[in-house]
């Protein structure tokens, strides 16, 4: 994955095509779990999106992650890919109205680290649909045109109402 998905000197992150409010409409997270901060680029005909997550020194990791060197987790990093790659699933029913969560990740790198103060971006792109069963998308994470995290993720559709039966199940009474 040597080329980048999107080239960075055409993303104008002064145009924001989704902010916090328009992505909570296509992606569940809330509080801590968000990790996007804004939708920056989408290409529909050739399912791309690109957006962004602004690591400060308030995110809930930077405190015991680690003392004194504050690196974001890879698994959080994963999280801000999944995030961007579900509302693009989301948005334009790749996987139909099924809510969509990891299946599998491959061939993932994490050449350099994140640290507050940096503005990850984060781009992804469809490279295989079986729907309504799986997605396939190549993604890349990058800080100031420097890859930090790449590789394949597989989405799947959650089965919601299962899980939710589960959750009532297990409530006291």
């Amino acid at each position: 994955m040597k080329d980048f998905i999107v080239d960075p000197d055409t993303l104008d992150f002064s145009k924001v095509v989704a902010d916090i409010d328009e992505i909570r409409k296509y992606n569940p997270q809330r509080f801590e779990m968000e990790q996007l901060t804004a939708i920056v680029h989408e290409d529909p005909e050739n399912v791309i999106c690109v957006g962004y997550k602004d690591i400060t020194d308030q995110e809930f990791w930077v405190r015991g992650h680690m003392p004194g060197m504050p690196l974001m987790p890879g698994v959080v990093m994963l999280e801000a890919v999944a995030q961007v790659c579900c509302y693009c699933c989301h948005k334009y029913k790749l996987l139909g109205d099924a809510m969509v969560g990891f299946g599998g990740l491959e061939e993932v790198k994490f050449p350099s680290p994140v640290v507050p103060g940096d503005r990850l971006v984060v781009m992804c792109q469809q490279l295989k649909l079986r729907k309504p069963r799986l997605i396939i998308c190549r993604f890349q994470g990058m800080v100031n045109r420097t890859i930090v995290v790449e590789g394949i993720l597989k989405g799947i559709p959650i089965p919601v109402d299962y899980l939710k039966s589960l959750g009532t199940a297990a409530k006291p009474s």
